[in-house]
């Protein structure tokens, strides 16, 4: 929340895009790439394994999507719950999107959908007395175990 509540500094750039663009797929954890969109990591995951989708051009609302770039992310947030259910075996998955800040969107200007796997248990007392999230694995072991299923 302190993030997503910040004041955002509009000038500075734009996440997905610097992401996708970088050469260094494994440093800024990037999965995949199709034609019109990508897969990365969440670098502040509610879960091991929780990625986003985002389609390659800027843009930050819906409607603004073209046919084939719409395509793009449908058929990559399948290969990313498919990815998911070989790698980690969840019981579930909570797959989403935010649209506009009041809505919760951390990076309102490009439009990504959240893909969360999900656990019988997964939250517990660490969240409600601790104010804090315990997540058994890094973002590094995460991006290896899911990178070939993706990639």
């Amino acid at each position: 929340m302190e993030y997503i509540e910040a004041p955002q500094d509009e000038g500075s750039g734009c996440l997905f895009c610097d992401k996708s663009s970088a050469a260094d797929d494994e440093e800024n954890f990037v999965l995949a790439r199709t034609g019109g969109a990508f897969a990365i990591l969440n670098a502040f995951p509610y879960n091991p394994g929780h990625l986003m989708v985002a389609p390659l051009r800027h843009v930050a609302e819906l409607e603004e999507l073209g046919p084939d770039e719409l395509a793009d992310v449908d058929g990559l947030l399948q290969r990313a719950v498919r990815a998911l259910k070989d790698a980690s075996d969840p019981h579930g998955f909570n797959l989403g999107l935010n649209l506009g800040r009041v809505a919760g969107a951390g990076i309102p200007g490009h439009v990504h959908w959240h893909v969360v796997p999900r656990w019988n248990g997964d939250t517990n007392f660490m969240t409600v007395l601790g104010a804090t999230r315990v997540l058994p694995e890094a973002l590094a072991a995460t991006y290896a175990k899911l990178k070939p299923l993706l990639g």
